[in-house]
């Protein structure tokens, strides 16, 4: 065989194995591989899944894509889908095919989900040298173009001789399906290499399981957690995507009812409990409800669970102001468990560690002063939603309205998708999420570009999950006109799948985001309106807008497409629009939803902050007052230590 025949049949023949509760669940590692074809793959692994689609298609699957980076995208929204059990290869040529690969390589390690590159590279023979598109290095002759994967992978190799291969996949995919160091797992394959034959042992293509391995928690750590909790006042939760990749959702809310402990939640840990949950505190943080941040500012304890504490999740470590805070830390990540100096880290299974402690909690319950507490700001932020939700604005909605509209409209196993802009934030507090699968936002990276192609990747494993009998869902992307420009090109991918995606496309005119927080910063919105150039100032502020129309874009990428058009009856247009989508054929291809709104109209406050620096000096007067107010804000920060 090839080296390339062997790594497409040898993938073929991985599974995972989890068990849940004293079930097993056994699901194909990599379902199939995306590609873009260069002389760097042409005759190797393209060539191996062209061979393969012949004797039998399902051997690998092969799927295009427009872009690598988005191929990488729609692997890791099908990973977060199928909680870390499968994912996706992505073969690519040398040079920019593999380092269009980088973007995606970063976003999947930074998430903790699992994403298989099989970038190709220069001759290892050195045969033809140098051959199209190889860096050059004076200094280290043996550096290529994918050694730039190195930071950015949990494992790499390269396979410079066909021996190395089983090494490098064994090794490979012992990384990728282990929930502590999870991420994109890299394995360069030299061109010439892959088209190279070699005897490839019989044990190789073998059928091999990956059982997920789901530590369990110490009992002396359970012990001293345990003991802290029922010391403690005025516990609160901090819930993270962990809880969720564990299949703990069950076992934390039995937690919740049987403590009366509140949770508040991290963008990946949304979903752990239904939004109106008697102790569901919503969001945490920066993008947080006024709910979770005041009872967090108040706090004793802290119980993490599933988090890395992303600086959000933190308001960049301003959060928790009581001066005797300490922290419990459970996590199967140690980096993540011994955050912020904790001395009770709960190195375990988020799920396994939750059984323990509700076996060694009985009869503790909190405060009647503080469950009445938390019963008031619920009621407070409710209220606070619901007027945002339902205040119309015109000729053009608030974003809040867009946001209110969609999951009006929306059934609870439909899945919404985002990642980047203002509406991260926006659907963190406010989003009322039914299902634990029923979001999906993409933050630790916060990529602009990913929604179309994370959807896309969504969608694949909710027909999958439906094929096996689950839930029918729905996904809806909700991307702003600044990231549909990123990375728009994969609705030619779901055009030419007759895949359906919903997309609900916010015209704003620029970055609505980032023009926000320019403005907070003092900086005047600088260079986030999409307007033409003023040559004289040479200023892209004052110009007019650009007469760019997105519907029409998508239209002539084959895409239908339903116009909202400015005026009083936008919200109920657009609810109706979604509605209109959602009955669609399955197989009829995906709809833009396209609506303009105001940018300026903001979302409600979280009464919160994110640590973002102001110029100490400035000639510019708002630049002295936002620099006041950063420093107000800054004598609030914490080390957290505890």
């Amino acid at each position: 065989m090839t080296v390339a025949q062997a790594v497409v049949e040898y993938l073929s023949k991985q599974y995972t194995v989890d068990s849940i509760g004293g079930q097993d669940f056994r699901e194909r590692l990599i379902p199939g591989t995306f590609g873009i074809f260069g002389h760097g793959n042409v005759a190797g692994v393209g060539q191996a899944l062209k061979q393969y689609q012949q004797l039998d298609p399902t051997i690998m699957p092969y799927y295009q894509g427009r872009n690598e980076q988005a191929q990488a995208h729609q692997a890791v929204g099908y990973a977060r889908h199928t909680r870390r059990r499968q994912t996706f290869a992505i073969s690519t040529s040398i040079g920019p095919g593999s380092s269009n690969l980088l973007t995606g390589a970063a976003l999947a390690t930074t998430n903790r989900l699992p994403v298989l590159l099989l970038p190709s590279d220069t001759f290892a023979t050195r045969a033809a040298d140098p051959v199209l598109q190889q860096l050059e290095q004076p200094y280290a002759y043996d550096i290529t173009v994918n050694d730039a994967f190195r930071p950015l992978s949990k494992f790499f190799d390269r396979v410079s001789r066909p021996e190395q291969l089983f090494s490098a996949f064994h090794h490979g995919l012992r990384v990728l399906t282990d929930p502590a160091e999870t991420g994109a797992v890299t394995i360069s394959l030299p061109q010439d290499v892959q088209a190279e034959a070699f005897d490839v042992p019989e044990e190789f293509l073998a059928e091999r399981e990956w059982r997920i391995r789901r530590p369990d928690a110490d009992d002396e750590d359970i012990r001293r957690a345990a003991d802290a909790i029922r010391a403690a006042k005025r516990p609160l939760i901090i819930a993270g995507g962990g809880v969720l990749y564990a299949y703990a959702n069950e076992e934390l809310a039995k937690f919740v009812e049987l403590t009366g402990i509140p949770v508040g939640n991290t963008q990946a840990g949304v979903g752990v409990l239904p939004w109106d949950h008697k102790f569901s505190l919503g969001a945490i943080g920066s993008t947080g409800t006024t709910a979770a941040n005041a009872i967090a500012a108040e706090a004793d304890l802290i119980i993490g669970i599933g988090t890395r504490y992303e600086d959000f999740t933190t308001a960049s470590r301003t959060a928790f102001q009581n001066p005797d805070v300490k922290f419990i830390n459970i996590n199967v990540a140690a980096i993540d468990a011994y955050k912020h100096g904790t001395s009770l880290p709960i190195v375990a299974d988020a799920r396994k560690a939750l059984v323990k402690l509700n076996q060694a909690l009985g009869g503790y319950r909190i405060g009647a002063d503080l469950e009445q507490q938390i019963a008031n700001e619920k009621t407070r932020w409710n209220a606070t939603v619901d007027a945002a939700f339902d205040t119309r604005f015109t000729p053009l909605p608030a974003q809040n309205e867009i946001i209110g509209a969609t999951s009006r409209a929306m059934d609870a196993a439909d899945v919404v998708i985002c990642a980047a802009g203002s509406l991260p934030g926006d659907l963190h507090k406010m989003w009322r999420v039914r299902d634990p699968f029923g979001y999906h936002v993409e933050y630790a990276y916060s990529c602009m570009g990913y929604e179309i192609p994370g959807g896309l990747g969504v969608k694949r494993a909710a027909l999958a999950e439906a094929a096996k009998g689950g839930a029918q869902r729905d996904v809806v992307v909700m991307v702003g006109d600044g990231s549909y420009l990123m990375m728009h090109t994969e609705l030619v991918t779901a055009v030419a799948e007759r895949i359906k995606l919903i997309v609900v496309l916010i015209q704003n005119h620029g970055y609505a985001s980032i023009g926000s927080l320019s403005e907070s910063l003092g900086s005047q919105r600088f260079g986030t309106q999409y307007r033409a150039l003023d040559e004289e100032h040479h200023s892209f502020d004052d110009g007019e807008r650009l007469p760019v129309d997105l519907a029409l874009n998508a239209e002539s990428l084959g895409v239908k497409v339903i116009r909202i058009e400015p005026g009083e009856k936008v919200i109920a247009e657009l609810e109706q629009a979604i509605r209109d989508a959602k009955a669609a054929p399955e197989n009829g291809g995906p709809i833009v939803i396209h609506v303009e709104s105001d940018p300026l109209l903001d979302a409600p406050s979280s009464e919160s902050w994110w640590d973002v620096p102001v110029s100490q000096v400035s000639e510019l007067e708002s630049t002295k007052q936002a620099f006041q107010t950063y420093v107000d804000h800054k004598n609030r920060q914490r080390k957290l230590l505890g």
